[in-house]
């Protein structure tokens, strides 16, 4: 049997998972965290347990399940973070291109379904090597600590 090791994994195998929502959690934080950056009515956050480096998820400040639960406000800013948070990852990754995307019901593929948020996924040329084709293993090249330092050192010169 293969192994890789990554410690890191032991905090999402380990924790007892938490009935309040992560998107909501997180608008709650005050100081050093996941949190990128926040909006009047959105929040962009890193995913961590990303499928690529610098994944970030990007949600409603407000609780809603559908995009028909925002308000015409809510949509138009939650549009406007998904293109800063895009900018952001193109000024500190230089990514080839990116997947973006909304899982709307668990049949979807949404992990979390009680509040909606769209993926920012950075993508390069090459990035599904020998590791993920013939091992079923994605390697991670950079730290969630590194990435966030990064992207908040550029979300303040963008500010």
């Amino acid at each position: 049997m293969d192994r890789l090791w990554a410690p890191w994994r032991i905090k999402y195998v380990a924790t007892k998972k938490e009935k309040r929502c992560i998107f909501c959690k997180a608008a709650s934080y005050r100081g050093k965290n996941s949190v990128v950056f926040k909006t009047k009515y959105s929040i962009c956050i890193l995913n961590i347990f990303p499928y690529n480096n610098g994944h970030l998820l990007v949600s409603p400040l407000r609780h809603a399940r559908e995009l028909c639960d925002l308000k015409e406000n809510e949509i138009l800013d939650l549009f406007r973070a998904l293109v800063r948070a895009q900018k952001l990852l193109g000024m500190v990754l230089k990514p080839h291109g990116y997947n973006i995307g909304l899982n709307l019901g668990k049949s979807a593929g949404s992990g979390i379904t009680g509040h909606l948020h769209l993926h920012i996924v950075p993508r390069w040329q090459g990035d599904a090597n020998f590791m993920s084709a013939i091992y079923d293993t994605k390697v991670i090249s950079q730290s969630l600590a590194q990435l966030y330092k990064r992207l908040k050192n550029a979300y303040a010169k963008t500010n």
